[in-house]
């Protein structure tokens, strides 16, 4: 079994202590590649100084709306810089974590949205993938994605939307994020919804530390954790492990720019 870990948080600290040796585990169970998510401001440069440190990691750099007080419209402009110094690193790979978060009902939601459109417009600029969070957020994402139709597409992390809007999403060039959320016995239709998707659909990811899988739960998530998020949402599909495995990379590989040929 191959994997790519397309959402992970590996730069926080809830790693300090075992980074490595978790990272080790990982790729012995077949997790050969990472996706690390900046979140805000000021987490980019531990989280480039991780990528660096390791070819296997790529990083994603953004403004995530949960941290909407920790945004000044001077991040923006830093965003745009990291963009632009890095344009041509083979260890960036997208723009993210960013999106809309209407679960919180604390968080201005037209301020959101701005932020919300400059960094699609930062993606569509430089060509690169879009990471989106979407939290009961569906419609004004996906109307907010058909009028600035974004080229490279991208991925909508932790789906939990229906079939119908899982729809619009791909015909807007996006994949759907698969973790943990789906093991849960108890997540009935979302474990319906990720039956029916088509397997171009998918990419597997963990969202670690966050968003523990049914098997480990009350748990630290970890990236080492993939393989099982992978055999419990195949065993759904009725499909064998090894193919979802296949063909969520061959999805993240193809979305990013990696050479699928030679690596899967």
């Amino acid at each position: 079994m191959r994997l790519i870990d397309t959402h992970t948080h590996l730069d926080f600290p809830d790693f300090d202590a075992d980074r490595s040796e978790l990272l080790a585990r990982s790729r012995a169970l077949g997790v050969e590649r990472l996706v690390v998510l900046g979140v805000y401001q000021a987490n980019w440069h531990r989280l480039w100084d991780l990528v660096q440190s390791d070819a296997g990691l790529y990083a994603a750099f953004g403004l995530h709306p949960v941290y909407l007080d920790s945004h000044h419209p001077a991040h923006l402009g830093e965003l745009r810089d990291w963009l632009q110094r890095l344009a041509d690193h083979p260890q960036l790979c997208a723009v993210g974590e960013f999106g809309l978060d209407y679960f919180l009902e604390q968080l201005d939601r037209e301020q959101q949205q701005r932020l919300f459109e400059a960094q699609l417009k930062l993606a569509i600029e430089f060509e690169l993938p879009a990471l989106l969070h979407v939290r009961r957020a569906h419609a004004a994402t996906i109307a907010t994605l058909k009028r600035l139709k974004p080229a490279r597409g991208g991925i909508i992390h932790a789906f939990a939307g229906s079939i119908e809007e899982a729809r619009e999403y791909l015909k807007l060039g996006f994949k759907l994020g698969l973790g943990g959320a789906p093991t849960w016995p108890q997540a009935l239709r979302l474990r319906k919804v990720v039956a029916q998707l088509p397997l171009e659909a998918i990419v597997l990811e963990t969202d670690a530390p966050d968003m523990a899988p049914a098997m480990h739960p009350n748990q630290r998530n970890s990236p080492e954790y993939l393989p099982d998020i992978c055999t419990d949402l195949a065993e759904l599909r009725g499909i064998s492990a090894d193919e979802l495995a296949s063909a969520s990379s061959r999805n993240a590989a193809a979305l990013f720019g990696w050479n699928t040929e030679a690596a899967w």
